[in-house]
């Protein structure tokens, strides 16, 4: 894939990720700072392979592969330190508007907060998954319960808030959607900044 070729690509899927925006099927629309927009960028890693996802938690970026290093990146917010997990994992399922319920563990950190859903959200745009979620299992095929997600608090992306996911933009997480294949591999990198 050219570099010419790719950015065809991507501003085609950006556009059609907008019009969808427009339509108001989307209860939040983002509004981000530049560096946090998609945006088509060479990250000359050869090692970083098509179709594959890396997360920068530091950065707060997520980078969807596409050939010769380039990469489609996409500004995310991601776990607080202390629930923040590193690793490699692969998709395993993908939904569209998925139902949401919290884990135990988010349940029991703060009852307060969480016990009122322990039968489960439906889809939706006020649900905390948001527009898409991909879900993420570890080597031995289980779920991790760990997810790259939409979210109905833009305000959130660039910052390190959430119970481990990683988020974007309902906008931009129905533009990821349709590129992640079943099997994809997706890496994410240990925190540096503990903050």
């Amino acid at each position: 894939m050219t570099m010419d070729t790719a950015r065809r690509a991507f501003i085609a899927g950006i556009g059609a990720t907008a019009a969808l925006g427009a339509t108001g099927s989307l209860a939040h629309p983002a509004t981000l700072p530049e560096r946090f927009l998609p945006q088509l960028v060479n990250t000359y890693r050869t090692d970083w392979l098509a179709g594959d996802i890396h997360v920068t938690p530091d950065d707060f970026f997520l980078y969807f592969m596409l050939d010769r290093g380039l990469a489609i990146r996409y500004g995310v917010g991601v776990g607080r330190a202390n629930l923040y997990e590193a690793g490699t994992f692969t998709v395993q399922r993908k939904a569209e508007w998925p139902r949401w319920r919290p884990t135990d563990a988010m349940i029991r950190r703060e009852p307060g907060r969480y016990a009122r859903f322990a039968d489960g959200v439906p889809g939706g745009p006020e649900n905390p998954l948001g527009a898409r979620a991909l879900y993420l299992y570890d080597a031995d095929g289980h779920d991790t319960y760990l997810r790259i997600h939409g979210t109905n608090a833009p305000a959130t992306i660039g910052t390190a808030v959430s119970n481990g996911c990683a988020r974007l933009t309902n906008e931009h997480v129905i533009d990821l959607y349709p590129r992640v294949e079943i099997g994809a591999q997706v890496f994410l990198y240990p925190k540096v900044n503990t903050v």
